[in-house]
């Protein structure tokens, strides 16, 4: 209980500054991150399913809600996460959690990679007390023209260092004496940037504080209406795969730092959508695994699920007591951390290896993170996702066409591996170009699948070939195998 109790804490540090600083960049009151974290100790903390990652708001959603709330208002928030909570359970229930560990890889780290993209664009901004555009394309082609606006203005200019002094200390932090790093990183450079901010009097744009009964908005009745359209439908849909996989992939992660019992898949999606629901209730931020806080939380010398739910009440103390306390957090140094954090999510030095090792996989990587800025977050998930269908019906029907022919006698043709549809061309170019005036034999033993398609361009290849008065074409099917004509 005692490294539960000091690891609580370190968890608690470490979440503080990023509830926050996800709630400002998603477009939502801040406290309504401290209530997602809350709900993710509380509650998620006390279920089965993973013991030890930890839950809560999470950079990689950032830009889907603050795209949801721009399109449906802040009071339908709450419905559309609850929808997506809803259909974590119902996924649970039917056990398909394990099969989000079948999605591919590529994809995952393509669709964070886009996140991490337009999540660092638009937090440059706000590092300059700047309003963004709001498409990704827009903020990544706005950057040059902000800065130059930054350099000609003292207090954006003040505001933009306060940030980059924010993520400088994030960086530098590991440098530092081991009993320095006894303080999260995170909490380190918002303290920082906080003080120096007060100290100096630095006339840059702050939290706007609510307070927590303040900031709770439970969505109305007619707020349901809002899951009528089709684009509501979709933003759940975004919610509920991107939050499930990152919980998920963070759950395998977490497995391979400890000892301990390891996760149990559709208890833990079900523990998720337990959480996403309550939040929906409450109007709050949806909620992920997020894998530097259970990395924390291992690190840190936890043994039980004890400490996530403890860090839950210090999140819970904190904004009960000390709300006042983020009124003085300067916006431009939560942009600083979520800048950092946005950069973690982009794999610069995987994609070279990937590049050299499975070029199709960092394909899908790249298409998929393009997308995601060029167009949307669930339309770019979707298009990776269909890459990698692809990708994997091209690998997996192999076929070889061999022909031998020893100048008399018939010819040998041996079709080898998965004949598909996607391969069809290839089979019917090499057959066709057979001479029409010689016997064939075809030999298929080693084909493993013959799919329909293939099947009856075969045998309408076979009927053609025999109409030319010669031989019927001989089909073996097995080895060894008498010869059994095509008829």
């Amino acid at each position: 209980m005692r490294r539960d109790f000091a690891a609580s804490l370190v968890v608690f540090l470490v979440a503080l500054p990023l509830c926050v600083g996800v709630a400002v960049a998603s477009g939502v009151p801040a406290e309504l991150g401290l209530v997602t974290g809350i709900v993710g100790g509380l509650l998620t903390g006390l279920l089965p399913g993973s013991s030890l990652q930890v839950s809560g708001p999470a950079a990689g959603l950032t830009v889907l809600v603050y795209e949801a709330v721009q399109e449906y208002g802040l009071s339908a928030l709450g419905v559309l996460v609850l929808a997506a909570g809803l259909l974590q359970l119902l996924m649970g229930a039917l056990r398909l959690g394990r099969w989000f560990r079948a999605i591919s890889v590529a994809v995952v780290e393509g669709m964070l990679a886009g996140i991490g993209l337009v999540l660092i664009a638009g937090q440059l901004y706000s590092m300059a007390d700047a309003k963004a555009p709001s498409s990704g394309l827009e903020k990544i082609a706005g950057l040059p023209g902000m800065l130059v606006d930054t350099m000609g203005s003292g207090t954006a200019l003040t505001a933009f260092g306060l940030g980059a002094g924010t993520i400088a200390v994030l960086v530098l932090w590991k440098k530092l004496p081991k009993a320095v790093q006894i303080v999260p990183a995170p909490l380190a450079a918002v303290a920082l940037a906080t003080a120096a901010s007060v100290i100096l009097q630095l006339p840059v744009a702050k939290v706007e504080v609510k307070g927590l009964l303040g900031a709770i908005q439970p969505p109305g009745l007619s707020d349901f209406g809002q899951l009528a359209g089709v684009g509501a439908l979709g933003t759940v849909l975004a919610f509920t795969l991107i939050a499930s996989a990152e919980s998920l992939f963070s759950a395998a992660a977490v497995d391979r730092l400890h000892d301990g019992p390891k996760t149990d898949y559709d208890k833990e999606l079900m523990a998720q959508g337990a959480g996403n629901a309550v939040c929906g209730i409450l109007g709050a931020l949806p909620m992920t695994a997020v894998i530097v806080r259970s990395a924390a939380n291992v690190q840190a010398g936890a043994k039980t699920k004890a400490s996530r739910v403890l860090h839950g009440v210090w999140l819970l103390l904190f904004a009960a007591l000390l709300p006042a306390a983020l009124g003085i957090i300067p916006l431009a140094a939560l942009a600083g951390v979520l800048v950092h954090s946005g950069c973690k999510l982009v794999p610069v030095r995987e994609l070279g290896k990937l590049w050299r090792e499975h070029r199709g996989e960092a394909l899908i990587l790249v298409v998929t993170a393009v997308a995601i800025v060029a167009v949307s977050m669930f339309e770019g998930v979707l298009i990776g996702l269909a890459l990698s269908v692809m990708k994997t019906a091209w690998e997996t029907s192999h076929v070889r066409v061999d022909v031998i022919d020893k100048g008399a006698g018939p010819i040998q043709a041996h079709l080898r591996g998965n004949a598909t549809f996607l391969r069809l061309p290839k089979i019917l170019d090499t057959l066709e170009a057979l001479p029409q005036n010689r016997p064939i034999e075809l030999h298929m033993a080693d084909v493993r699948h013959l799919d329909h398609a293939c099947q009856t361009a075969l045998e309408n290849w076979a009927a053609r070939h025999s109409a030319e008065g010669i031989e019927p074409v001989q089909v073996a099917t097995a080895q060894p195998a008498r010869m059994v004509s095509s008829a």
